[in-house]
């Protein structure tokens, strides 16, 4: 957590406080030692609102990255034809501030939420499908981990699967 907090240069988000139940299992990042990480996973896993445990990854990163499209199981590097037209499907709360996100198509077996905060990506992807309602339905607040005084005591669980080979 601390290695990808020091190099990331987009922010890493975690939902604080986690929902009921809920602990993280992992973090990632894309990019190189020259320019830092481009693109940031926090990963969480806890019970689905319908049935059994549910995973969740929040994303950021810089456009173009494609890191989370390749999560949601997307051919291109962002959510693709007709994203953010309507109204948003949910907000979160981004460092005090409303971040709108909207429903992304993606394979059945997963639920996908993309949206902008702070001029980078920010995606929301949730396994099992059902467990999407959750995004729309909690009151996320997410604080970077890269910002001074985020101290937590985090609550780990087993690394997560969904962040290991390439599984999606």
């Amino acid at each position: 957590m601390e290695a990808i907090s020091q190099s990331a240069r987009v922010p890493v988000w975690l939902p604080w406080p986690l929902p009921q139940g809920w602990l993280v299992t992992g973090f990632a990042e894309a990019g190189d030692e020259r320019t830092g990480g481009r693109a940031t996973v926090v990963a969480l896993s806890g019970p689905s609102v319908t049935r059994g445990p549910a995973d969740l990854l929040i994303i950021a990163e810089e456009p173009g990255v494609g890191l989370g499209a390749g999560f949601a199981g997307l051919d291109g590097p962002d959510p693709g034809d007709g994203f953010g037209t309507g109204p948003p499907h949910a907000k979160i709360e981004v460092k005090g501030h409303p971040a709108a996100l909207w429903c992304v198509e993606a394979p059945a077996d997963r639920a996908v939420y993309a949206g902008e905060a702070l001029g980078d990506w920010l995606w929301a992807i949730a396994w099992p499908a059902e467990a999407g309602c959750m995004i729309a339905l909690s009151e996320l607040c997410m604080r970077d981990l890269r910002d001074d005084g985020q101290a937590f005591d985090l609550p780990f669980g087993a690394f997560s699967p969904r962040l290991v080979g390439g599984e999606s």
